[in-house]
């Protein structure tokens, strides 16, 4: 009895010492810092966008449901560019090459950063999509695993332009 009385409290150790690291970041949370190369060259910061609603969308060429959002995350950005929305595009470990050309072939004008996996850990990014909407101060104000609707994204955007 006392051997499975210490395994059952040495497991609950290491649970309660992991999950924190598991937590995903909620709303309210101050966004996590990084610093990634840009698909076109040069280095992205999230500093960049410090004082500026911005919605960090994480994806992958690969990704089916981040093709279907595409081509209404760059019509997004369009329409509330002009209001101050800043969209970081983080393409999850793939080429350079890769992320320019999805950002070509949908028409993107925002920035594309390949993420070395420094912003997925940081955001905790286990599946793709996920997109994060920062609000002025550099709070989290949406956090969402998975397609969002687009009114679901342009009511997020509304939340923080």
């Amino acid at each position: 009895m006392r051997d499975v009385l210490g395994a059952v409290l040495s497991a609950a150790c290491v649970l309660s010492a992991t999950l924190p690291a598991l937590a995903i970041p909620h709303t309210g949370d101050v966004a996590p810092g990084f610093s990634l190369p840009a698909a076109r060259g040069g280095t992205v910061t999230v500093r960049t966008f410090s004082g500026k609603p911005t919605y960090l969308n994480f994806f992958a060429s690969w990704c089916g449901p981040c093709n279907t959002e595409a081509p209404s995350v760059g019509r997004f950005y369009r329409t509330y560019h002009k209001r101050g929305l800043s969209i970081l595009a983080i393409d999850e470990q793939e080429s350079p090459s890769k992320g320019s050309e999805f950002a070509r072939r949908y028409g993107w004008s925002f920035p594309v950063v390949v993420d070395d996996g420094s912003a997925r850990a940081s955001y905790r990014v286990i599946v793709l999509p996920v997109h994060v909407f920062i609000d002025r101060s550099g709070k989290i104000s949406t956090y969402r695993i998975g397609e969002m609707e687009l009114n679901e994204i342009e009511d997020a955007i509304r939340k923080i332009v």
